[in-house]
């Protein structure tokens, strides 16, 4: 199996760029938005926006895909990932709800809505192993998608 990313159920007429590293030393793929997403000021109560990006992340069962902001993003257009960081399990790969399609949840920190562009990149997702305890019971399975794992 391995590892790698493939275009998401409903997007495969849609343009989808899959994620590539730029360079031969960088740690992150690149991700990019698949479509045209207005991101509004933040205001209190706002919810965060979720940003496509028709993908999907295949990976060996003890990995994990990190998703991280782009370092400009604060800075150049005051966007902020609103979990800070995130994990998408092997499990959520394929799952019945979205089929695994990632997406980033941001909040705009700045004093303007900001438009972001289908082939802009957003953020990059960085493969990692994990470990678990020793005395580790988990034996539930996933039965959904996006934030299923405490339902």
């Amino acid at each position: 199996m391995s590892r790698g990313f493939e275009i998401a159920k409903g997007f495969e007429n849609k343009g989808v760029n899959l994620p590539v590293r730029k360079t031969k030393y960088s740690a992150g793929y690149d991700i990019e938005c698949i479509e045209d997403t207005t991101i509004p000021k933040f205001a209190p109560g706002i919810k965060p926006t979720l940003i496509p990006t028709g993908i999907k992340a295949y990976m060996e069962k003890d990995e994990v895909l990190y998703i991280y902001n782009r370092s400009s993003n604060p800075k150049k257009k005051d966007l902020i990932l609103a979990n800070s960081v995130g994990v998408i399990d092997s499990d959520y790969y394929g799952n019945p709800d979205n089929d695994g399609h990632i997406m980033f949840a941001f909040y705009n920190i700045g004093k303007e809505d900001i438009t972001i562009h289908k082939g802009e990149a957003i953020g990059q997702g960085i493969f990692q192993k994990y470990l678990v305890t020793d005395n580790d019971e988990a034996t539930s399975e996933r039965t959904g998608g996006f934030g299923s794992t405490d339902k």
